[in-house]
């Protein structure tokens, strides 16, 4: 059962990026907005019949709270199970299931520099090769991984070979969007 959609007036001025062009728009405090995906700590809104992606940075525009996703992980989670946590944070704004669930994520290796220091390497793909948010979802994944103080370091390579197809979803994205 999907969540109701929730009616907002922004209460201050923000940035937003169209979906799925990805085009930068600025909108105004005062501006009612219908909230039609809120996963990832990113908003996806209805502006007058138009979808746009708010990120978190700008979540309290929204009157809302961003939550670390690392709050579930034991202390001593290591830098791999914080990686993948980070990365399941990362969702096509116009599909409500993360990019790992989507099969989207063809390889993360993770290499130590020195002793306090990470870097990762990902290689991921896109629903479509023409997806507009295509480079959005990609540095939302690197902007996510570096958050993490010991990764200092991330690549994300976009591939289409081999293509996505509906197989390398997992039993919850399936299930999630109704396919099973």
């Amino acid at each position: 059962m999907s969540k109701p959609k929730e009616v907002i007036v922004l209460q201050r001025d923000c940035v937003a990026m169209m979906v799925p062009s990805g085009a930068r728009i600025f909108l105004h405090a005062g501006t009612e907005v219908t909230i039609t995906q809120a996963l990832g700590n990113a908003f996806t809104v209805n502006i007058y019949g138009n979808l746009a992606r708010i990120d978190s940075k700008d979540a309290d525009a929204l009157g809302k709270e961003i939550e670390s996703p690392l709050d579930d992980l034991p202390v001593d989670a290591s830098v791999e199970d914080r990686v993948w946590t980070m990365l399941r944070t990362v969702f096509d704004p116009e599909i409500p299931v993360n990019i790992v669930d989507l099969g989207l994520v063809y390889t993360c290796s993770i290499g130590q520099i020195n002793e306090t220091e990470h870097d990762v390497s990902i290689t991921m793909t896109l629903t479509a090769p023409g997806c507009g948010m295509g480079p959005v979802i990609a540095a939302d994944a690197e902007a996510k991984i570096l958050s993490l103080p010991e990764v200092t370091e991330v690549n994300v390579d976009i591939v289409f070979e081999p293509p996505w197809e509906r197989s390398m979803m997992s039993e919850t994205a399936k299930l999630e969007l109704g396919m099973l």
